[in-house]
């Protein structure tokens, strides 16, 4: 799938709760240049020829956070292109050295500036396209519904303060467009990230509300406050309660 003269996206058939339709793996590249592979997705053969078939020559691969359904093809690939790969979590990475904050990665011209935004896991990050005012964001900001903020990996007070510095750049006008992990291109940033800032903040004061109801456990909050999600996906709402009450643990 083109999204622009730079980007291009195949999705793997990876489909479910967690990753909706399946996980996007994008493909940035300037030119005739090399390409660039973001989140390279599960370890499936037709996934990745798929991949490669679009990305030609790959000068690199990129991980956005160590979840499996982004990470696990990740020594595969490198193995079939002979491309370098690069994440924040070292183990991700071949023959190159680790993502940092503000690192501006440049393959054949085409520019990547990374943007550590932890919350969802701790090592996430998010890589900006500044040429065409684009954010690829993992699973930080999804193309559909919330991500999960799920203890102990994740943590709500980081995740909070990347929404912020996402606002920033949307504000400053450098990100007008955002490439999620899962689901479909935002074209409408600020809206989604508003949304994503107002939704931590009301589930905060519902688990205040159940807290001061009686709830003294992440189970008894979950009942309460996600009576209306399906009880599928309740262990994965414990795990993102278990982070809001560490966070306002804190306050």
């Amino acid at each position: 799938m083109n999204i622009s003269q730079r980007v291009s996206m195949v999705r793997a058939n990876n489909p479910g709760v967690m990753t909706l339709d399946g996980t996007n793996t994008w493909i940035v590249r300037e030119g005739s240049g090399r390409s660039i592979v973001i989140d390279p997705g599960p370890l499936l053969d037709d996934h990745l020829d798929a991949v490669t078939a679009e990305a030609g020559e790959i000068g690199l691969i990129l991980s956005t956070h160590r979840h499996y359904d982004h990470t696990e093809s990740v020594k595969e690939l490198s193995r079939r292109v002979k491309a370098p790969a690069r994440a924040v979590d070292p183990q991700f990475c071949v023959g190159a050295d680790p993502l940092s904050d503000g690192d501006q990665i440049d393959v054949d011209g085409l520019l990547l500036d990374v943007l550590l935004t932890p919350g969802h896991t701790t090592d996430s990050t998010s890589l900006w396209l500044s040429a065409e005012n684009a954010l690829f964001s993992g699973d930080t900001i999804l193309g559909r519904g919330t991500t999960v903020v799920a203890y102990p990996d994740g943590a709500l007070a980081p995740y909070l303060d990347s929404l912020a510095k996402i606002r920033q750049l949307i504000d400053e006008n450098a990100v007008e467009q955002i490439l999620p992990g899962h689901g479909p291109v935002i074209d409408d940033p600020a809206r989604v990230v508003d949304y994503y800032i107002e939704h931590r903040y009301e589930r905060l004061d519902q688990v205040r509300q159940a807290q001061a109801a009686g709830a003294s456990s992440a189970r008894e909050v979950v009942e309460r406050v996600y009576a209306d999600v399906d009880e599928s996906l309740w262990p994965a709402a414990e795990l993102s309660v278990q982070a809001q009450l560490e966070y306002l643990d804190k306050e």
